[in-house]
C-alpha cells in the first residue's frame, strides 16, 4: 500500500538527542576524549574571560564547532552554524538542546583574536597529546618530521611589483576580477608581494610543480602509531623546513635522551644533520645521492632501525592527507601567518583524536 506524506505537523515533538546517535557512533567516542580534553582546559578559559559582565557562549562549544566543522569537511563558519541548526547530532555533540538557539556566525570572528592571542589551539594540541600519552600511545624515542605547502588564500593575479611608483600600477582595475597576463613576467618574492596577503610567498615544492602563493606546514610524529607530537606554520622558504625540524625537536625532546629523526632526502644536509648530532639526535633521514655526497654513510644506514625509521616516515603523508582532504587544509580560508598557524595545529589535534578513537579500546 502506498503512503502519503502528512501535511500536518505535530503540535509537540518529545526528542532526546542521546537517542538519535547510534550507539556504535565514532562521534560517540570523539565527543568521549573531547569532554576530557576540555575539561583540563577549563583554567585556561577562566584566565581569558572575565568574571564580570554578560555570559559568553560557552568556548568549549565554539572549540567542538570547529572540530566538527574540521571533521566534516565544513566549508564556512557560516555554513557550520546553520548545520549545528539542523543537525541533531551537531547539537547533541556540542551540548545544545533541541530548543537552544544557536549563535552568529559572527562569534568566531569576533572571539578569533582571544583564541589567538591565548594559545588556545596549542594548549588544546598539548592537552590531547597529554591524553594519548596517559593511554602510552606516544613513542618517546623515534620520531618523523616532514614539511607540506598550504596555498594561500590570495590569487597570483595579487602578487604585484613592490615599486609602486610606476603610473601603470596605482590606476585603479577596470572590474572586480580584472584579466591578468604575467607570461614571460619575472617575478620574484624579492620584487614581488601579494597584495592580498603580503605574508604568503611564491614556492614551489620541486622540479616541475607549479609555484602557487602559500605558507608552509611542519609537523613531527612519533613512529608508533603515527600522532603528531610537534606542530608549526611557516613563512615558505628553501630553508624552512629544517629550521622549524629544529625547533620542534628542541620542543620535545630533554637534550640529555638519545632519538632518532627520520625525514626524506631534503632533510639530507651536512649542516643539519650535524647539528642534529651535536643535539643528541640520530639522523635517519633518506640518502640524497644523486647530485652530492650524502650526509649518512654505512655508520647509520648498516643499523635495522635506518631501515625501520625509513618505512615509517612514510606515515607522516598520511597526516597531510587527512588534512588537505578532510581537514579543509587545501587552501587556507584566512590570511596571515598568525591564524594559518593556529588553525594548523588545530587540524593536527583533529587527526590526533580521529587516531585516538581507533587505538583505544572500548
Amino acid at each position: 500500500m502506498r503512503g502519503y506524506e502528512n501535511q500536518q505537523q505535530q503540535l509537540f515533538s518529545y526528542i532526546n538527542l542521546e537517542e538519535r546517535v547510534p550507539k556504535n557512533h565514532p562521534i560517540r567516542k570523539l565527543k568521549s576524549l573531547v569532554d576530557q580534553v576540555l575539561e583540563k582546559m577549563s583554567y585556561h578559559f577562566d584566565i581569558i574571560y572575565s568574571e564580570v559582565g554578560r555570559p559568553s557562549i560557552p568556548p568549549e562549544q565554539l572549540l567542538k564547532g570547529l572540530l566538527l566543522q574540521t571533521f566534516y569537511t565544513i566549508r564556512s563558519e557560516r555554513q557550520l552554524v546553520e548545520h549545528i541548526d539542523a543537525n541533531l547530532w551537531y547539537r547533541w555533540f556540542i551540548g545544545l538542546g533541541i530548543d537552544d538557539k544557536v549563535w552568529n556566525a559572527s562569534a568566531y570572528s569576533k572571539n578569533r583574536d582571544r583564541l589567538l592571542e591565548h594559545n588556545i589551539a596549542e594548549t588544546f594540541f598539548d592537552e590531547v597529546l597529554n591524553l594519548a600519552k596517559e593511554h602510552d600511545l606516544v613513542s618517546d624515542e623515534h620520531f618523523t618530521v616532514d614539511g607540506t605547502l598550504i596555498e594561500s588564500l590570495a590569487s597570483l593575479k595579487s602578487f604585484k611589483p613592490k615599486d609602486k611608483d610606476n603610473d601603470k600600477d596605482n590606476k585603479p582595475p577596470k572590474s572586480r576580477n580584472e584579466k591578468t597576463d604575467f607570461h614571460g613576467e619575472k617575478r620574484t618574492n624579492k620584487t614581488h608581494q601579494s597584495t592580498t596577503d603580503p605574508e604568503s610567498r611564491l614556492y614551489k615544492k620541486g622540479k616541475g610543480k607549479e609555484a602557487k602563493l602559500c605558507f608552509m606546514g611542519h609537523i613531527t610524529t612519533e613512529n608508533r602509531h603515527g600522532l603528531v607530537v610537534a606542530s608549526t606554520a611557516t613563512i615558505a622558504t628553501g630553508t624552512a623546513e629544517r629550521e622549524a625540524s629544529i625547533n620542534m625537536i628542541s620542543s620535545i625532546k630533554p637534550k640529555s635522551k638519545k632519538i632518532t629523526l627520520g625525514g626524506d632526502k631534503g632533510y639530507d644536509v651536512s649542516d643539519y644533520t650535524q647539528e642534529l648530532r651535536d643535539y643528541n639526535v640520530t639522523p635517519h633521514v633518506a640518502q640524497n645521492d644523486t647530485n652530492r655526497k650524502s650526509s649518512i654513510d654505512g655508520r647509520t644506514t648498516r643499523h635495522k632501525g635506518y631501515n625501520v625509521s625509513q618505512r615509517k616516515r612514510k606515515q607522516v603523508e598520511e597526516v597531510f592527507g587527512w588534512s588537505k582532504t578532510v581537514g579543509g587544509l587545501k587552501k587556507l580560508r584566512h590570511k596571515g601567518l598568525e591564524i594559518t598557524d593556529w588553525i594548523f595545529t588545530f587540524t593536527n589535534s583533529a587527526y590526533n583524536l580521529v587516531r585516538m578513537i581507533k587505538l583505544i579500546p572500548v
